[in-house]
């Protein structure tokens, strides 16, 4: 098959790239690479010229205070258009979700109605935030989400711009003619299987695909300090709850000041990311999720003791009677008693570490999720 995977937000299309090119198909990734985190891409349409000097940026934030407009996604759009003739003749069109293109609404349905006449078959696959994820979390019917901080504080919608986008009318109707065209909808893991059942939308739950061939896992040793990783991308970091670990850490360095040390980064591409957390033994992911993401998974293939989404339905879906990660709750007392068993247990962290990467191994395995995609795509 000839596969076109639009848009790329945390390696989950490379990663399936990955197991369709082991399984002998044709696939090209198209997208901005997720701005700083430089996701590699095949065909590129990252803004370049409002990043290309001072006076441009410039420009692009005038341009922005006076019509509420950020011309980056005009180039966006822009780049895309003309890339489109080399777009033909793909038996599968994936989207990464309803806004894959990153682009103006009305300029994303004129581009992806162009796109899926010259194509076969469209999937869109839920990943992350989108439109009936965003108007299910609105209903507050969840012990948490990530819509947690904003529902308590309504001064915080500047931090909720990118998850509210998704309700405005323009972005509905984009999500709404997808769907139509869609002959698959997939999600990736229960923070959006849920709330998609509890919309009456229906889908196709397929785990996030792990390159575990790439990713070398390496047990645990534990010498002298335990190190503690917190990887703080700042533009989710109240959605991911990390004020909940930097708050835990201040307390577990001044309770045990010989025995951990503390590495903390602030928005770096997705590589320096990688190199930065290799030498931890644990990694503190995000509280308000019920399920792991792609961090959090490639960590755990690492053999890492990842504090993140480990809800009672995580367990059931899984049939899992041991931990294989730590259940990161909103709350600082708890993160810090989970730190404190950890520090005062290495042996219980070690266990844990293995038992995450034989997990991944199981459950994600990124040929075995490329089969599951195709098996879906060809229903």
């Amino acid at each position: 098959m000839k596969i076109l995977l639009v848009g790329e937000f945390s390696r989950l299309h490379n990663s399936l790239k990955e197991g369709l090119l082991s399984l002998n198909h044709t696939v090209s990734i198209i997208g901005s690479g997720d701005d700083f985190k430089e996701f590699p891409v095949d065909y590129s349409i990252t803004p370049r010229i409002f990043l290309s000097s001072s006076l441009l940026k410039f420009f692009n934030k005038v341009f922005f205070k006076l019509f509420k407009s950020d011309l980056r996604l005009l180039e966006r759009g822009i780049r895309f258009y003309l890339l489109l003739p080399k777009l033909k003749n793909y038996d599968i069109v994936q989207l990464i979700n309803s806004d894959a293109i990153e682009t103006y609404p009305f300029a994303s349905r004129y581009l992806l109605n162009k796109l899926f006449h010259q194509n076969k078959k469209i999937s869109l696959l839920i990943c992350g935030e989108d439109t009936p994820i965003i108007e299910y979390l609105l209903k507050n019917e969840m012990k948490y989400s990530i819509l947690n901080p904003l529902i308590a504080n309504q001064n915080l919608k500047k931090d909720y711009n990118y998850s509210l986008k998704y309700i405005q009318p323009n972005y509905r109707k984009t999500f709404d003619f997808i769907k139509e065209k869609s002959s698959s909808i997939i999600t990736s893991d229960l923070d959006y299987k849920i709330p998609m059942e509890a919309m009456g939308l229906h889908s196709q739950f397929i785990p996030n695909p792990i390159n575990t061939d790439k990713i070398e896992y390496k047990p645990l040793i534990i010498n002298a300090k335990i190190i503690i990783f917190l990887g703080i991308n700042e533009s989710s970091a109240v959605k991911k709850g990390s004020m909940f670990f930097e708050k835990a850490l201040v307390i577990i360095k001044e309770k045990y000041p010989t025995q951990v040390e503390t590495v903390v980064t602030r928005s770096i591409p997705y590589q320096q990311y990688i190199e930065a957390y290799n030498k931890a033994h644990i990694l503190l992911d995000q509280v308000y999720s019920y399920d792991q993401g792609y961090n959090a998974l490639e960590a755990m293939a690492k053999g890492k003791v990842v504090f993140t989404g480990a809800e009672n339905e995580f367990s059931k879906q899984y049939h899992l009677t041991e931990k294989v990660t730590i259940n990161a709750l909103p709350n600082v007392d708890s993160i810090v008693e989970e730190l404190s068993f950890l520090i005062e247990n290495p042996d219980e962290l070690i266990a844990i570490g293995k038992r995450a990467r034989r997990f991944v191994e199981k459950e994600h395995h990124y040929i075995k999720i490329a089969e599951k995609y195709l098996e879906t795509w060809n229903k």
